[in-house]
């Protein structure tokens, strides 16, 4: 194994839960079943549960064992945002954009996550275009955030959404010159705890939440076409917007 045998283990089980081979609610092998799978040491098995524990991914359940928690339905704050345009192409907030790619993007193809897998229409498990970037001021090399675009196969397979450069504009130029046009976009905000490979992109300390903004891209018919997971230190940043007065709540005369 590569790195603490116990972060290698919690990734494999971090993995088969996002899948759905532990759907919510189902129970985790016993310790001494995983550190026997494993072949490792019972020590090292609790520290790989402990932190899926400490991700809030799964909660230990005295005499039923380590279970996947359960995610409670979202509700949304709807709030009025804009999409501006300069010359790389879209972009959503002002603050980010000076913001470049710290170094080339990771393309893969694998399972999205199990909220993302919903939003976008498809199975769990089933593959999907996975676009990993990590963006930040390149004057002195920091990463400000991490963004991860999540495409149907259906959409991007065999296309230049799959390569490394998509050419001027990007992914939404692209989608839009592939007849998508025009584009559509609703955000949501959340927060949770950082995986470790996350927390080291990012320098978090411990014990610091991502903020998380899930914006899903729609083309003129309704179809999915991207989910962009962007997360950022929770600490250093907050979500502002405008406060305007709906007609009910005009002063009176």
């Amino acid at each position: 194994m590569n790195g603490p045998a116990y972060r290698q283990v919690a990734a494999d089980l971090r993995q088969a839960i996002e899948r759905g081979e532990y759907p919510e609610g189902a129970v985790l092998p016993k310790i001494t079943e995983v550190a026997e799978s494993y072949g490792i040491a019972k020590q090292t098995a609790r520290e790989a549960i402990a932190e899926l524990e400490a991700e809030g991914l799964v909660e230990v359940v005295r005499r039923r064992g380590t279970i996947v928690r359960a995610r409670p339905v979202k509700r949304r704050l709807t709030r009025s945002r804009q999409v501006f345009r300069d010359e790389r192409g879209y972009y959503f907030d002002p603050t980010a954009q000076p913001w470049n790619a710290l170094e080339p993007p990771t393309i893969t193809w694998g399972p999205a996550p199990r909220d993302v897998t919903v939003v976008l229409g498809v199975e769990p498990g089933e593959d999907v275009l996975i676009r990993d970037r990590i963006m930040g001021d390149v004057a002195v090399g920091k990463a400000m955030q991490l963004a991860t675009s999540f495409l149907p196969a259906a959409v991007a397979r065999g296309t230049r959404l799959a390569e490394r450069d998509t050419g001027p504009g990007g992914i939404y130029d692209l989608l839009e010159d592939m007849g998508h046009r025009p584009l559509a976009w609703e955000e949501s905000v959340g927060a949770r705890m950082p995986t470790p490979a996350e927390a080291g992109r990012l320098g978090l300390p411990k014990g610091i939440p991502l903020l998380r903004i899930v914006r899903t891209t729609t083309g003129p018919d309704g179809t999915v076409l991207e989910v962009n997971d962007t997360r950022m230190s929770a600490e250093a940043f907050e979500v502002g917007y405008s406060v305007t007065r709906h007609p009910s709540a005009e002063p009176p005369r």
